[in-house]
């Protein structure tokens, strides 16, 4: 009798535990995003809360070491809390906080923030997209947006001030990528209202709004575009063209960066979330590389080329047959293509998005230094779809043949039917829903290239050696990245390694490079995250047998909305065990 009240109390005391952790790992995430919502306005306009439209995102060293502690504290009160006592649910979600509270603090600690852009994007960038990216539903719209304009010098400081540091410490981006990046800061340096993107949103009034108020409106948009906004501009010119461009390191890796070694570790475990070394990274790339140029040779055979891949490739890379003679005719591809994605999903999936896109060009003032696509999403409260972008910019160097494969890793089944179905996953956490792991996401849109095969997707076998050539791309990142960020690679190096494994054009190579330059182990994310996942399919094919159904098992990948390469494997691998069970 006395063991059982002994076990009974045990018990007890352990259900009142596990429901005190339950409701405390709540409030801390609840608060912690509470916080988040307030330092970022951006993610608090992404939820519709109403006021955030004046707010931008201060970034001073001051605000940084404040985020830093509320973080710091956080992740010490989370240790104190035991992922044994939480449901299943609630113990992917702790794992998932922890992650991102140790990102937050590593950020600090190697002062990530010192180096606000890389070769294609920066927040200077993200700026000029405010105007499209606002919805304007009255006045009080509007004010808050010039609200927003009129904060802008003072944030805009902010960052210069970042980036002098940077320099006086040597944390800055590798001077030979510089050259041209200062082409869309001159973009917004202009003599007119008119001819700025911040403008755009007073081009076309609200109807509704009353005369009186919308000169009002106009007048202030102008005082705040040319008395703050291009002034702020051209002291980020002055000190990119003065200070920063001249005086930037000279060495390319991470490695070379103050505390480098630890700098690259971490964002390998931000961007590929494995538990990986540099080179043992760097290997399997090499192993990628060799089998996938096998599968390029045999393609090469199957069309009685006379030549070698070298001329092949050249074939490809010169040969007018295999590019869009304007913009309009690229477009049209894509969107053919897409559309013919898009019937065929049904196939491989049971749940698909509510949220559409369309396709459109990659932004002219970005284009001559931006990859060749990209998706660009949007949040479910705003009144649009998100975007495949293509790029128009140098139409000989965006071969067709690679269209298929970029449309499926873009659009659908890639990003934006990833993206748009983790946005609908109501019943997670607000940090879970939008946060996004690039080995998940970047390895699902790669992942999702190779289901063009099962589609029918790819008519021609050089479309075929497309998809081949855009994963060998994502396989000689693996050494590429490895190589310039832990091996001492040159520029010309990764470049001749890149143009001699691949098809790309050789703009392509060049842009690409310096993005793995300026953006480190980012790249590393897709192989890893695509190689992750057909892995576990091939398990699950195995181990389920003639049960396995190939649309169940990418709902069940989705329905986990974005999560690391572990936490991934971990729940295929439970949903293995489910399927076994439920025989």
């Amino acid at each position: 009798m006395k063991k059982m009240i002994l076990l009974l109390t045990a018990l007890l005391s352990f259900n009142a535990c596990a429901e005190n952790d339950q409701d405390l790992f709540r409030a801390l995430y609840e608060k912690e995003w509470a916080f988040r919502i307030n330092e970022f306005p951006s993610l608090a306009r992404e939820a519709g809360i109403k006021g955030a439209g004046q707010r931008i995102t201060h970034v001073s060293e001051g605000d940084q070491l404040r985020r830093y502690q509320f973080w710091k504290q956080v992740k010490q009160d989370l240790a104190a809390i035991s992922c044994e006592n939480l449901t299943r649910e609630d113990c992917i979600n702790y794992r998932m906080f922890d992650r991102q509270m140790h990102q937050f603090l590593a950020g600090y600690e190697t002062r990530a923030y010192l180096i606000p852009f890389n070769s294609d994007w920066g927040f200077y960038l993200s700026w000029n997209r405010w105007g499209e990216e606002t919805d304007f539903n009255g006045a009080a719209d509007y004010r808050d947006y010039i609200a927003r304009l009129a904060a802008l010098p003072q944030v805009m400081d902010e960052y210069i001030t970042l980036m002098r540091e940077g320099l006086r410490i040597g944390m800055t981006q590798p001077q030979v990528i510089l050259a041209g990046r200062e082409i869309p800061v001159q973009k917004q340096i202009v003599d007119k209202p008119e001819h700025s993107a911040f403008y755009k949103p007073f081009l076309k009034l609200d109807k509704n709004i009353s005369g009186d108020e919308q000169a009002e409106l106009l007048a202030s948009a102008r005082t705040a575009v040319m008395d703050g906004v291009v002034p702020a501009y051209q002291r980020l010119l002055d000190f990119f063209m003065k200070e920063y461009f001249p005086t930037a390191r000279e060495e390319l890796g991470a490695s070379s960066l103050p505390n480098g070694k630890r700098f690259y570790e971490e964002q390998i475990y931000l961007y590929a979330t494995v538990d990986m070394s540099a080179d043992e990274i760097h290997q399997l790339g090499l192993s990628e590389v060799a089998r996938i140029r096998a599968e390029m040779e045999t393609i090469i055979k199957a069309v009685e080329f006379d030549g070698g891949l070298a001329e092949f490739i050249d074939f490809l890379r010169t040969d007018p047959q295999f590019y869009a003679k304007t913009p309009h005719e690229l477009l049209a591809e894509a969107s053919y293509i897409a559309k013919k994605v898009d019937g065929r999903l049904p196939q491989l999936f049971n749940r698909l998005p509510r949220q559409p896109y369309g396709v459109a060009p990659v932004p002219e003032n970005i284009a001559p230094f931006y990859t060749a696509g990209r998706y660009v999403g949007s949040p479910l409260s705003a009144h649009r779809g998100g975007y495949y972008w293509v790029n128009t910019y140098a139409l000989e160097s965006r071969p067709l043949y690679t269209l298929p494969a970029l449309t499926l890793h873009e659009a659908v089944p890639g990003h934006h039917l990833q993206g748009a179905l983790a946005m609908e996953q109501g019943d997670q956490p607000e940090f879970r829903r939008n946060d996004y792991i690039s080995a998940y996401g970047e390895g699902w849109a790669l992942y999702a290239e190779k289901l063009g095969v099962e589609m029918g997707i790819f008519e021609t076998p050089y479309q075929d050696f497309g998809r081949l050539t855009y994963e060998m791309w994502r396989a000689c990142r693996l050494v590429i990245d490895t190589g310039i960020h832990a091996k001492g690679w040159s520029r010309k190096q990764a470049q001749d390694y890149l143009a001699g494994n691949t098809a790309l054009s050789l703009h392509e190579v060049t842009t690409e490079v310096d993005r793995y330059i300026s953006w480190p182990a980012q790249a590393l994310s897709y192989k890893l995250g695509e190689y992750t996942i057909w892995q576990l399919r091939r398990e699950a094919e195995k181990q389920v047998g003639a049960d396995f159904d190939l649309r169940a098992f990418h709902d069940f990948i989705l329905a986990l909305g974005s999560v690391p390469l572990d936490i991934l494997s971990d729940e295929v691998h439970r949903w293995i065990n489910e399927q076994g069970t439920s025989q």
